[in-house]
């Protein structure tokens, strides 16, 4: 699962706006709006949710789960390589 706040996040990393996140994904625009737009977890289809979470992944974002190994246990997002963010 990924939020609504890890998704701005990741984007915010990449320097990319929601246009080019749906490019990079192969969904639509008001797909993503709708996205960043859920309370919590993101909603929609299963199918639109695993393009883009493939797409940040291909960009270069971590996107790190609910219990998974980080330091404060949190969710979140990382690079997975150090330095600035890549513009696309």
């Amino acid at each position: 699962m990924i939020t609504s706040f890890q998704m701005r996040a990741a984007r915010a990393l990449l320097g990319i706006d929601q246009r080019a996140l749906a490019e990079l994904a192969g969904v639509s625009l008001p797909t993503i709006q709708r996205m960043e737009a859920s309370v919590g977890n993101v909603r929609g289809v299963v199918e639109s949710l695993t393009r883009v979470v493939d797409a940040l992944n291909r960009a270069g974002v971590e996107l790190i789960g609910e219990h998974a190994r980080s330091e404060d246990g949190g969710r979140g997002v990382r690079l997975k390589e150090p330095g600035p963010p890549r513009r696309m």
